[in-house]
């Protein structure tokens, strides 16, 4: 699965007020882990018959850290709604969108596939509250009426603008997928995915005050169960470590096919990463594997970052 590194290149990282002061040098960090669980791992998965493609970089140095087919173009799920988010945090911005107008959930169509919002009370709901309501818990009611709202030409529009050409947001989420239906919700590669979130927290996605929004709203992210499952962080209340540990990510979940991409920086190294797989979800064994697979790629993770 892995590829050589790509050639060294200076980024400036701007996420050290979030680790520890005291640093170890950085070929301590780059050359004690070979990532050869994560390999191993996933060669199993593709040997398997599932699709696999994955992307590890090291934030601060910029290089390739671990790559396998990582410009494969895959279903991601919910992890679409990562170029949603910045085109809402855009429109915030620019004044485009009010985040405190209050919307009606019946103003889209039921979908009950995610989320709490089609539990909940209350009828009506300002953005802002439906795109935290989006990032943290994948609810995908909350997600379609900031797609009514900003419209799907718009997000791609955006996703071009980042110079993105792996990734799209083909459709809104969907109870079931007819056959005038896209067949997916989105599509991209972990190579994107990953620079996608390395930008965020870099903070140059569109602008300093987009990234910041988004990476915010990401960070509240419930769901750590996969590659997150490692960092032993509460998945309701991660945003301040006390440890130091800097995470944030979104995961993507559909038949068959799981995802994950996000940051994870320690007080050695900071990574973004992306990881996809596409299997066949014949039996529950078949689900652990996949599942095992990020954890397994989660666990070296920590080991490189502290």
């Amino acid at each position: 699965m892995g590829t050589p590194p790509d050639p060294i290149r200076d980024t400036e990282s701007l996420r050290g007020s979030r680790r520890s002061k005291t640093r170890l040098p950085r070929r301590a960090a780059v050359g004690r882990r070979s990532f050869a669980s994560t390999l191993k791992a996933l060669d199993e998965l593709a040997s398997s018959g599932a699709k696999v493609s994955v992307r590890i970089t090291d934030l601060d140095r910029g290089t390739s850290v671990l790559a396998g087919d990582d410009f494969v173009t895959l279903p991601i799920a919910g992890l679409g709604i990562v170029p949603l988010l910045i085109d809402v945090a855009a429109a915030f911005e620019a004044g485009a969108l009010d985040p405190l107008e209050i919307v009606e959930r019946t103003s889209v169509e039921p979908v009950t596939v995610a989320g709490i919002w089609q539990h909940l009370k209350a009828p009506a709901l300002p953005l802002s509250d439906l795109a935290v309501l989006t990032a943290a818990t994948g609810d995908a009611l909350a997600a379609n009426v900031l797609i009514e709202k900003v419209g799907l030409p718009a997000v791609r529009a955006r996703i071009e603008q980042m110079g993105l050409t792996r990734l799209a947001l083909l459709d809104r989420f969907r109870d079931e997928r007819g056959p005038d239906d896209a067949p997916h919700v989105a599509l991209g590669s972990a190579r994107e995915l990953a620079e996608v979130f390395a930008e965020l927290v870099n903070t140059n996605v569109v602008s300093a005050a987009v990234s910041a929004q988004v990476a915010e709203w990401l960070s509240l992210n419930h769901d750590l169960s996969l590659v997150a499952s490692a960092t032993g962080l509460d998945p309701f209340a991660h945003e301040n470590d006390e440890h130091g540990l800097l995470f944030v990510n979104k995961t993507g979940r559909d038949a068959g096919v799981r995802v994950e991409a996000g940051v994870l920086a320690g007080p050695r190294a900071g990574v973004s990463y992306a990881l996809i797989v596409c299997f066949d979800d014949l039996s529950i064994s078949h689900r652990l594997r996949a599942h095992e697979a990020f954890r397994t790629l989660g666990t070296d993770l920590m080991e490189y970052v502290f």
